[in-house]
């Protein structure tokens, strides 16, 4: 080979890697991620998990083979041992993400504050917090917040997204967190922004609300925790056409729609579906909902669509009474968890 073809060889080669690497890199972070916040319980009480062959193996090797690449870990205060309402306390957690992080998984965490679930039904402060008034409020928050991170980094994990509240569309810590004292519930997302911050600067802090159909509510939030000053990074959507009583064909498009508009309206804001689930006994509907719920976060443009967690797939019927998880009654996983497995779609148009 000549020195003039060596060199057109050469930069061909270097214009291929800067034209392409960038694109495929973004489109390999695309998280696929399963919320396990009972699998340390599971496994405790002596729940069996079996793969595909119906052999029995680590749950972690289990949901890998299906494509899961990142793990989603809950955070309890001061939590009972109560074997599905309790425990994911913050040592705990830190175990489990521990493992995961060791497996290859990346990491998200979900700040509950408070002993037991939040969601939009309950935002019940922690007992030992019960007492508090506003300011020692901001102060528990930054506190359990750092420490858990701290503890979290000391060993050995980063997790990639972190969440300030579960489900906060009505606020949380309520009285004083609710959305009826949006500057309070500012200064709290704030409080627990700035705790991830310094324990995990590279970490981005996610606020999370549910039904991600509904783009009404959420510009109502957003943009009142803007206004307030409120610091964040991602907004966060919980997405369940089975408690919508209707199918995904009815709302996706919603949600599609829903997805675009936070990038749009909130400059240099990101979004995740952070929770979505369906009825594990209608397996082929639940495989195409999650197909759509990928292409529908894939298509956000400029790969602000960060990635889209399940809830919880391993928490089988059998043991949880959760209907909404992805394990047969076999022990093995359902074959809609497959739908992690498909290749990526092509990048929105006008991805960068």
């Amino acid at each position: 080979m000549n020195h003039f073809s060596r060199t057109a060889l050469l930069l061909g080669a270097a214009w291929c890697a800067t034209a392409f690497s960038a694109p495929e890199a973004a489109a390999q972070a695309f998280a696929k991620g399963a919320d396990v916040g009972w699998l340390q319980q599971m496994e405790a009480t002596g729940y069996v998990f079996r793969n595909e062959q119906g052999v029995p193996q680590d749950c972690f090797t289990i949901l890998k083979a299906q494509g899961i690449n990142s793990i989603r870990l809950r955070v309890f205060v001061n939590p009972s041992d109560d074997k599905a309402s309790g425990h994911c306390s913050p040592a705990e957690v830190v175990t489990m993400a521990q493992r995961a992080t060791d497996l290859g998984f990346r990491v998200m965490i979900d700040f509950h504050y408070s002993d037991t679930w939040a969601d939009p039904g309950k935002q019940a402060k922690p007992a030992a917090w019960a007492s508090h008034p506003f300011p020692q409020l901001l102060t528990d928050v930054y506190d359990h917040t750092f420490s858990t991170m701290k503890a979290l980094r000391a060993s050995g994990v980063t997790p990639e997204w972190v969440q300030v509240g579960n489900e906060i569309p009505g606020g949380m810590l309520w009285p004083e967190g609710s959305t009826k004292n949006f500057p309070q519930l500012a200064q709290l997302i704030t409080k627990g922004y700035e705790a991830v911050k310094a324990a995990s600067p590279g970490s981005k802090v996610v606020v999370h609300l549910d039904r991600g159909n509904d783009n009404a509510m959420y510009r109502d939030f957003f943009d009142k925790l803007t206004a307030n000053g409120g610091k964040f990074d991602v907004i966060g959507m919980s997405y369940y056409p089975y408690w919508l009583k209707q199918d995904y064909t009815a709302s996706i498009a919603n949600l599609r729609a829903n997805l675009l508009d936070m990038v749009a309206r909130y400059p240099g804001k990101e979004v995740v579906v952070a929770e979505v689930g369906n009825d594990y006994t209608a397996v082929q509907n639940t495989y195409d909902m999650l197909i759509a719920t990928q292409q529908a976060v894939r298509a956000v443009p400029q790969y602000k669509g960060l990635g889209v967690f399940y809830w919880e797939p391993e928490g089988a019927k059998s043991w949880s009474g959760y209907q909404l998880c992805a394990w047969g009654d076999d022990g093995k996983p359902s074959p809609a968890l497959n739908a992690f497995r498909t290749a990526p779609a092509k990048p929105a148009k006008g991805a960068k």
